[in-house]
């Protein structure tokens, strides 16, 4: 099976791709890699990412399905909960009943992130490794663990939207591998480095420490692998490129800066931040403070307005209860105290707080982060984050207000809001 060695794709950046570019870029790209005889399986993200994934998923299937000798599809869940049947049948645009029929050859996979008996180890990055990828921030070894559904297969194709990202930079590409498809030992390094640079720092930015990580995993996998990244622009595709999961995420993140990166002259004092439903835990909608955190002026308010959430997480719930939410310095200067803590976990926990000191046993926080959910208000407090209850809120009060410094986002968490002469702390470039 031979591949393509340069990514190719289509773009625009004044208007969204016709469906007839849509159609005619994935299938040009497809037809030109025979699967005949082989065995695909497609990376695909959850729910908590936009992106016309059933459109890709029944292109994919158009060209390749009585090809390949199999194709199947696995859901990138890193840690999120796994979806349902239902779920995933809404996420491809098919029914039950189209996939017994139009679609049966398909098999539809959940990662399994810490079922050992889905993950096989296939090498480790050195201490010496992480030390240069990292300029000695850390120096140990992390065993790298994958579903071990890479076996199975001759040929793996991601196929996912590319943002920027707090914990790498931009999303997409090998991420979708690692953490997407990996086990903990790598997911808790991955996100704990990416919290200790911080997300100011590396969030919008391409080649980060924790990219370098993702990359070095995913030449572990020896299964041959592709991409088609996307680049989304509200509901619409602005971009598409298939290629390598390196070439095609990096032309991807060219396009994502310049539409998924707004700059704002000055910072706001308040910030209603709206998370969408896909966001269904604070696990997700904490994005609605990292996109945003750069903008909140120093000493602001950050509300996370989400009525429909009910949950901190159904996964990592009563760790973050037992922890809380804390700047990164908190842990850092107690670390004896939380290190044994999964580190996901703690960088999750930085991540939503934001950034600020650890002065004589006393947290500084720089930005008050308000949760409008329907997580109960002595649960905001048990987790150090303020509380405001969403029926008082009516985000058309705080809309159209940015002369007054106050700023309503009401789709948050994938556009990224950056200060045009920010401090080098909130991402800005130091003199």
């Amino acid at each position: 099976m031979e591949l393509p060695t340069e990514a190719t794709g289509i773009e625009h950046e004044d208007r969204p791709l016709s469906p007839e570019e849509v159609r005619s870029a994935v299938l040009d790209a497809l037809g030109r890699v025979d699967v005949t005889g082989q065995r695909v399986l497609l990376i695909l993200p959850d729910h908590t990412r936009t992106a016309p994934i059933g459109q890709m998923f029944k292109l994919i299937h158009e060209v390749w399905a009585e090809q390949a000798d199999q194709l199947d599809a696995l859901i990138a869940l890193g840690t999120h909960p796994p979806m349902s049947d239902e779920m995933i049948y809404q996420r491809v645009e098919i029914t039950a009943e189209e996939h017994r029929s139009s679609f049966s050859k398909v098999r539809f996979f959940n990662h399994q992130w810490k079922d050992p008996d889905a993950l096989a180890k296939i090498g480790s990055l050195s201490a010496s490794e992480i030390g240069e990828i990292t300029d000695g921030l850390f120096e140990l070894e992390v065993p790298i663990t994958v579903n071990r559904l890479v076996f199975d297969y001759d040929l793996l194709l991601i196929v996912g939207p590319v943002f920027p990202h707090e914990v790498v930079g931009f999303s997409g590409g090998n991420k979708y591998l690692f953490p997407g498809m990996a086990g903990q030992h790598i997911i808790d390094f991955f996100h704990w480095l990416g919290a200790v640079i911080t997300n100011p720092v590396i969030i919008g930015n391409k080649w980060t420490p924790v990219r370098k990580v993702v990359d070095r995993a995913a030449a572990m996998v020896e299964t041959q692998k592709l991409a088609l990244s996307l680049v989304v622009k509200g509901e619409d595709l602005a971009g598409i490129y298939f290629g390598t999961p390196e070439d095609s995420w990096s032309k991807a993140a060219d396009l994502s800066a310049k539409l998924h990166i707004v700059y704002r002259d000055r910072p706001f004092h308040t910030v209603l931040s709206q998370a969408p439903k896909m966001y269904d835990e604070l696990w997700t909608a904490g994005k609605c403070m990292y996109k945003l955190e750069s903008v909140v002026a120093d000493g602001g308010t950050l509300i996370i307005y989400a009525p429909h959430l009910k949950e901190i997480s159904c996964t990592h719930g009563k760790v973050i209860e037992g922890v809380g939410y804390h700047t990164r310095d908190y842990f850092l200067k107690q670390w004896e105290r939380f290190k044994h803590h999964p580190w996901g976990v703690l960088a999750h926990s930085t991540h939503v707080k934001g950034i600020g000191a650890f002065e004589d046993g006393v947290e500084h926080p720089r930005v008050n982060v308000v949760l409008a959910t329907q997580i109960p208000e002595k649960v905001c407090d048990r987790i150090n984050l303020g509380y405001e209850d969403p029926a008082t809120i009516n985000p058309e009060d705080y809309a159209n207000r940015e002369e007054e410094g106050v700023l309503y986002v009401p789709k948050a968490g994938e556009t990224l809001y950056r200060l045009k002469n920010a401090p080098p702390e909130l991402g800005g470039m130091s003199s």
